[in-house]
């Protein structure tokens, strides 16, 4: 055979591998589509009655623009009447978590529209863990319902730095700081803080933790027992332990949570769960967008020892 017929061979197989793993990827994806793709309502009953909407909060907090839109989503849709959220999260950034915080708190009690029509009431289930800043989502709903082992509480603020100095000292590694501010490099691996800057670090922490002390009073302020200061040092509970102390309003599951709701706002029709879910689309460019922004907030939480950032966790 010419050398001319083995590079047409060797092309045809090349093609056909690159063809089939294509064909491998957009299965996959395919697959991935359909079963991530926006479900239908979880129903027990009577499709025509009313609905209570179900948003689930999943992992760290690192982020508030999916769940925000959730909330918009299930806020606007007429069917369901209210909404629970399913938390199952150890926390996350401040900032974000503050942002869903304060969206619940507008939809929930302070949002009236052009029409006259009042928002939407707002409940959270706990699942295994509603920790810090979960337990801060669950603090902005009128009603908290946990299983009695969920680990929540944790009501408390941190900020992680590094010290590697005496690493870098180890490598014969000297980096060299260029800094406008006296305080820029607070919180470089490549020493430790000083006095004046743990006092200074002291303060805003202290600061951010009565901002979640506060946004927790607001909601819970005449249901919980005892000193909430004494409860917000930190420490986490069990759903029951949280319960006796007025932290959560009920023990029981997501759908027994869902019943008592149903019954209370005397909802049409049977008991029907709602779970609003982010649509996806069929397009392969959104898939890697996806991986990208995992990939992203991986990296963020990795990096926090470089670039702290405040967590409820």
């Amino acid at each position: 055979m010419s050398q001319k017929s083995n590079r047409a061979v060797f092309g045809l197989i090349s093609l056909v591998v690159v063809f089939f793993i294509v064909l491998i990827i957009f299965s996959v994806y395919t697959v991935k589509v359909f079963k991530d793709s926006d479900k239908s309502s979880l129903s027990f009953g009577d499709k025509d009655g009313d609905k209570i909407a179900v948003i689930e909060v999943e992992g760290v907090i690192m982020e508030s623009k999916k769940t925000v839109e959730l909330l918009h989503r299930a806020e606007k849709d007429e069917s369901s009447k209210a909404i629970i959220l399913r938390i199952n999260s150890p926390g996350g950034a401040v900032a974000p978590t503050q942002e869903i915080y304060n969206e619940i708190r507008r939809i929930d009690n302070e949002y009236t529209s052009s029409k006259g029509e009042k928002g939407k009431p707002i409940y959270s289930s706990f699942g295994s863990i509603s920790a810090s800043g979960g337990y801060y989502l669950g603090a902005a709903t009128r009603k908290i319902c946990a299983l009695p082992g969920t680990i929540t509480g944790s009501i408390g603020v941190i900020m992680q730095f590094m010290d590697l100095s005496k690493l870098y000292e180890w490598a014969m590694v000297n980096p060299q700081v260029v800094k406008a501010g006296r305080y820029k490099d607070i919180g470089q691996p490549n020493r430790a803080l000083n006095e004046e800057e743990k006092a200074l670090m002291d303060r805003m922490i202290a600061n951010v933790h009565n901002q979640f002390i506060d946004d927790v009073n607001r909601t819970r302020k005449d249901k919980i027992k005892g000193d909430i200061y004494e409860h917000a040092q930190g420490q986490i509970f069990s759903g029951e332990g949280a319960y006796k102390l007025g932290l959560v309003d009920e023990l029981g599951s997501l759908w027994e949570c869902a019943r008592g709701i149903h019954e209370s706002l005397a909802l049409k029709g049977d008991m029907d769960l709602k779970y609003i879910k982010k649509k996806k689309k069929m397009r392969l460019v959104d898939y890697f967008s996806e991986i990208d922004e995992v990939t992203s907030t991986i990296k963020e939480i990795l990096t926090s020892t470089k670039s702290p950032t405040l967590m409820y966790r």
